[in-house]
């Protein structure tokens, strides 16, 4: 839908044909520094209307919590909401059941001590994703992945990953959209796995994270397009 702070040319036009071919469009992101409510502003800003149709790595990690669950959250807005609505209660000592850890740029030695020591003394470890790298606007840059290697290191754990492409997402997914679709992505690994877990097809887009020159032979995709606006035109005879 977009790279960085741009959108993707023909998304929007493209969501809006599948839209009114009677297709469901929803929109999953491991992404779970933001509120749910800033995915669905910054799709609407792009012409894309997106409210209540936005499923994010930090619900499908909040989906593991129980209420009353004492959490620990090294990560980001979005991981922080995700947990209250679940019922859990976020905690920044003392007790704690478990170690949440997400995305977000503001991550340092202080909170990955913090994280540690919970570990170390009994504390889950749950991530909501481990994605070593994202594309921001001015090129790949470390992701999750790269926060939570830090902590699994240090405490010889590793952690339970709830966003794509793991069973806690296909999970949301599934109750939301039901056992049949298409998983539309820029990546074989993350997008392309999640597809394959949700026993869906998979189109792969080369708009982001992935290049032509990058696409194996025996490519685990059903379809391969430029963008959206490409892999959409062909399957809706659209100019």
């Amino acid at each position: 839908m977009w790279l960085g702070e741009n959108g993707i040319d023909g998304a929007p036009e493209s969501v809006a044909a599948l839209r009114d071919a009677g297709h469901t469009v929803a929109f999953c992101t491991n992404n779970s520094s933001e509120l749910v409510s800033f995915y669905e502003e910054k799709l609407a800003a792009f012409g894309i209307p997106a409210a209540g149709a936005v499923v994010s790595s930090a619900m499908a990690a909040a989906s593991l919590l129980r209420a009353g669950e004492r959490v620990l959250v090294c990560a980001g807005h979005g991981a922080r909401e995700a947990v209250t609505a679940a019922g859990a209660v976020e905690v920044s000592d003392g007790l704690v059941d478990t170690v949440l850890v997400g995305f977000h740029t503001t991550f340092d030695y202080a909170a990955m001590n913090r994280a540690v020591r919970a570990v170390l003394v009994g504390a889950r470890l749950v991530a909501t994703n481990d994605d070593p790298i994202y594309p921001a606007a001015d090129g790949p840059s470390p992701g999750c992945g790269a926060i939570l290697a830090s902590i699994e290191r240090a405490t010889g754990q590793r952690a339970l990953i709830a966003g794509k492409p793991h069973e806690a997402m296909a999970a949301l997914i599934h109750a939301a959209y039901g056992e049949d679709g298409v998983f539309v992505g820029d990546s074989l690994d993350t997008d392309g796995a999640m597809a394959d877990v949700l026993g869906w097809r998979f189109g792969l887009v080369l708009s982001g994270n992935t290049t032509a020159a990058m696409v194996p032979e025996t490519r685990s995709a059903d379809w391969v397009a430029a963008d959206l606006r490409s892999l959409v035109a062909r399957h809706l005879a659209l100019p």
